[in-house]
């Protein structure tokens, strides 16, 4: 007979303030925390900007992305989650952990991207798989004023997805797959007016 884990439904912090602290999160099939591997894959690239950034946890679920990001030094991380147990469950873990930096939205991530932006340095994307999620809550971002002048922005997909066309001022900086995941960092950055002429002229010809 199989036995369940005893760390099934669980995170642990991978590293900072939180190292080792394990977190419960809710039994829902539609829960996938990035897997730890992943996690400290992605948060070795992110080292060098991660202290004092914004960060933007779009589709929180269990809230592994955002909560690394604060452990690790992130001045404050807002998440967004539209179930509302997944969305009180990470509210409970956050003030287990006494992260006063911390905020909670229970919204659909579209949705919340249509209100007055305040911009973040950086963004953490893991939608749910197969959805065709990313595109439009990339263009949101970009249109929208959610990205800092400098930004960056993880994006967690199925392995066999095919990529869409990114705004002109993202430009792909590390990729992996591991196992059914593939996970991308991207670097925004504001266009200057040359660039932005260039790209004018580009587009007319």
């Amino acid at each position: 007979m199989n036995r369940p884990s005893k760390h099934a439904n669980q995170i642990r912090v991978i590293a900072g303030q939180w190292r080792g602290r394990r977190l419960r999160f809710p039994d829902l099939p539609q829960l996938r925390p990035t897997a730890d591997r992943v996690r400290e894959t992605l948060f070795n690239w992110l080292a060098p900007v991660l202290p004092g950034a914004r960060c933007l946890d779009l589709f929180a679920g269990s809230g592994a992305l955002g909560i690394e990001a604060l452990s690790r030094g992130a001045t404050e991380a807002v998440f967004i989650e539209h179930h509302l147990a997944a969305a009180a469950g990470l509210r409970g873990n956050l003030d287990r952990l006494q992260a006063d930096n911390a905020r909670v939205h229970t919204a659909e991530a579209l949705a919340w991207l249509r209100q007055p932006a305040t911009p973040f340095e950086i963004v953490l994307l893991d939608p749910p798989f197969g959805q065709k999620l990313l595109e439009p809550v990339c263009a949101a971002l970009e249109q929208g004023g959610w990205l800092a002048p400098v930004a960056w922005i993880y994006l967690e997909t199925e392995s066999e997805w095919r990529p869409f066309a990114l705004p002109a001022n993202w430009t792909p900086y590390r990729e992996k797959i591991a196992g059914a995941v593939a996970y991308r960092l991207i670097r925004r950055e504001t266009l200057s007016l040359a660039s932005m002429s260039t790209l004018a002229e580009n587009l007319n010809k």
